[in-house]
């Protein structure tokens, strides 16, 4: 499948969104890290959390099955394992024991190399971010799995996009189901706290059917001609770009209104009621599922030349997704001792995690052969 300039500028901007989310959690209600906090970026952190990784996972499902059809499934896994597995365990080993360092000396004064130590024989080892691209790499091993035993099994969800070009609605509500479906079950069963851990290999557990779900049905959405499917540039999804909007955020509010009734109603908000789990369980794939329809309609509807920043970081991308973590963390340690607001220790934390890793990548991508990898 041919590069998709509009695809391409959403995963971008995704990745513009998760420095973000880095660069305000420590000044959230439940940040912890630092003492000044500020409400709105609780609602920046808690729409995030609800839905991008999520529509990575979909971004990266759609050019998965061409790629199997054009390579042999050999050279698909070498690839694959090249692309995710190489980098997840330079980041995994270097990376994020390097960030959460920063964590670390505010509570002790242990050298790096016995933190890292540590960190990698007695544990815990955490992934921070990187988890998404050992769990991506998981899917792509299933996929290649999935191709070789039954190459047609994701017709229906192709059929279905080839709808969906004039009902996207039928689309979605098919959509919502089936993650609703991964989702809700194993969020009652695991909560949202437990993740499976071995080792760096970390996954939310609640999440990981929904991550899959999003994952396979970008793959047979990518099955379909991008002129002819649900992501069509004259598709009804592009054209209706601003009734997805307004769904997305009705169906945001419908969380901010359940996240109040915890923080503000209930006596105890660590004790909740039955009523407001499953409430909450089938709320977050609704705007999951909404506002990635929302994104993806925006992208494609407004897919011309002229988005500058977007654009000229495409190529970096990736790499800043693996660093950007780093400088993100080490600035935030820096600045926890300064008494200014948290907007500007987080937009300090973003400027210096965007730009570091940014110029970082840019660096990387001059060595030899670092673009096959980046």
């Amino acid at each position: 499948m041919a590069r998709n300039a509009a695809l391409d500028r959403a995963r971008t901007a995704l990745t513009v969104l998760v420095v973000i989310h880095h660069a305000v959690l420590p000044y959230t209600y439940y940040g912890h890290l630092d003492r000044k906090t500020w409400l709105g970026f609780d609602s920046v952190a808690l729409a995030n959390d609800s839905f991008f990784m999520a529509l990575f996972f979909f971004l990266s499902g759609l050019f998965t099955w061409p790629s199997l059809r054009h390579k042999s499934i050999g050279h698909f896994l070498r690839d694959r394992f090249l692309r995710l597995g190489l980098p997840y365990a330079i980041a995994a080993v270097f990376l994020m024991p390097l960030a959460y360092y920063a964590i670390e000396l505010r509570s002790s004064n242990i050298g790096f190399g016995d933190y890292w130590w540590r960190t990698v024989t007695t544990g815990p080892w955490p992934s921070g971010p990187v988890w998404f691209v050992w769990v991506l790499l998981a899917y792509d091993l299933l996929a290649a799995l999935l191709f070789r035993i039954a190459p047609n099994c994701l017709e229906p969800i192709n059929r279905l996009s080839l709808a969906g070009f004039t009902r996207p609605l039928i689309f979605f509500l098919v959509f919502f189901a089936l993650t609703a479906l991964a989702y809700v079950p194993m969020r009652m069963i695991y909560g949202v706290n437990k993740w499976f851990e071995f080792g760096p290999l970390t996954v939310q557990a609640s999440r990981v059917f929904l991550y899959a779900c999003y994952f396979f049905i970008g793959a047979g959405v990518g099955l379909a001609n991008m002129d002819r499917g649900l992501l069509a540039n004259a598709g009804n999804l592009a054209r209706r770009w601003g009734v997805w909007a307004l769904t997305a955020l009705a169906t945001y509010l419908m969380i901010v209104a359940l996240v109040y009734y915890r923080r503000a109603i209930l006596p105890d908000p660590d004790v909740l009621p039955q009523w407001w789990e499953v409430a909450y369980a089938f709320a977050l794939p609704l705007f999951s599922a909404s506002i990635a329809f929302a994104i993806l309609a925006w992208f494609i509807h407004f897919d011309r030349p002229g988005w500058g920043i977007l654009d000229t970081m495409q190529p970096a991308a990736y790499g800043i997704f693996l660093i950007h973590y780093v400088p993100v963390l080490w600035t935030q340690y820096w600045l926890a001792s300064y008494d200014i607001p948290a907007f500007v220790k987080a937009l300090i934390s973003f400027a210096a995690g965007l730009g570091v890793s940014w110029a970082a990548t840019l660096a990387l991508l001059r060595l030899p052969g670092a673009r096959r990898v980046l």
